[in-house]
């Protein structure tokens, strides 16, 4: 059975860092991808970024150059370290996976079978 928990969300001024974690069992992406995604209060689930396997990104343009994503795949978990941080970066952030997919739509949460819980940040200004 896969599980994702992510931690590290909280409240953080404008401007200021957090880093998410992911820790995935059951669940190995020799062929995946895995990503984070954020819903805000209403509003649709968006996709953040997307790192596969191989160590491949992509990124939403808005968290371009503001957000990294990695993986360490010793430990299966992935990272997003979040900088600059917005209030429009508030929202519930949500770890993803897939195995055997590609490219395409990566950032879609459609293409995602398994899910975290979630984890709230909220940026204040």
């Amino acid at each position: 059975q896969v599980q994702l928990v992510e931690s590290g969300g909280g409240s953080v001024q404008a401007g200021g860092s957090l880093r998410l974690s992911c820790a995935a069992s059951g669940y190995t992406y020799s062929r995946g991808f895995m990503g984070w995604f954020r819903q805000a209060l209403g509003k649709e689930r968006e996709g953040v970024a997307v790192i596969d396997s191989d160590g491949w990104t992509t990124y939403a343009d808005s968290v371009k150059g503001r957000f990294t994503i990695s993986q360490d795949n010793s430990k299966n978990t992935v990272y997003l370290q979040m900088n600059s941080l917005k209030p429009e970066d508030t929202a519930m952030y949500y770890c993803a996976a897939v195995e055997g997919s590609t490219w395409y739509a990566a950032l879609r949460s459609y293409k995602y079978k398994y899910w975290g819980q979630g984890t709230q940040v909220t940026v204040s200004s």
